[in-house]
């Protein structure tokens, strides 16, 4: 039996998060860890494609919170049925519980849903503060480097001919 770890960051800004859980997987004997930067309710995760690859039966899979192996209830779900199906069993270190009992189950169900809602709640964050800084007239994407007066300024070197357009990139 191997103790066999995943780790999983939203953004890359996270770094000492995901170091804060890959720290609490090898405290917990994991032996191998793997990690992915990204959505958890993206299908997109390398590291847990490999990491699901390299479980055997009898090894346990070991996240520090449930919602870093995904976001989406019934993701969570299906992933914990085919880990049993396996016979690899599944192990989150900040939730005391047992999926192979009744009542184990029905709170990994409990929790995957109250994942699922948090990233919801996050979305939707996310939409009404787009919403609030454009009703403040704020654009969204990095500020414009091309102003209307440079490009007037680039126009008229480009009409002089004179200048290739290498050097008036250059200049401006």
């Amino acid at each position: 039996m191997e103790l066999v770890g995943y780790a999983r960051v939203s953004t890359r800004e996270e770094r000492q998060v995901l170091d804060r859980q890959l720290d609490a997987l090898r405290a917990a004997g994991c032996e191998r860890v793997f990690d992915d930067r990204g959505s958890g309710a993206s299908a997109d995760r390398p590291g847990l494609r490999a990491c699901l690859d390299y479980l055997r039966r009898g090894d346990v899979l070991v996240v520090l919170d449930l919602d870093r192996l995904g976001r989406l209830a019934g993701e969570l779900i299906r992933l914990v049925d085919e880990l049993e199906a396996r016979g690899v069993g599944f192990r989150a270190l900040n939730v005391d519980f047992d999926t192979t009992t009744p009542m184990g189950r029905a709170f990994l169900q409990i929790q995957a849903a109250f994942a699922e809602m948090e990233r919801n709640v996050i979305r939707q964050r996310v939409r009404e503060g787009i919403a609030a800084a454009r009703a403040r007239g704020r654009k969204g994407g990095r500020p414009r480097r091309m102003t209307p007066e440079r490009l007037r300024y680039a126009q008229h070197l480009m009409a002089d001919r004179s200048r290739s357009v290498p050097s008036i990139c250059h200049e401006l």
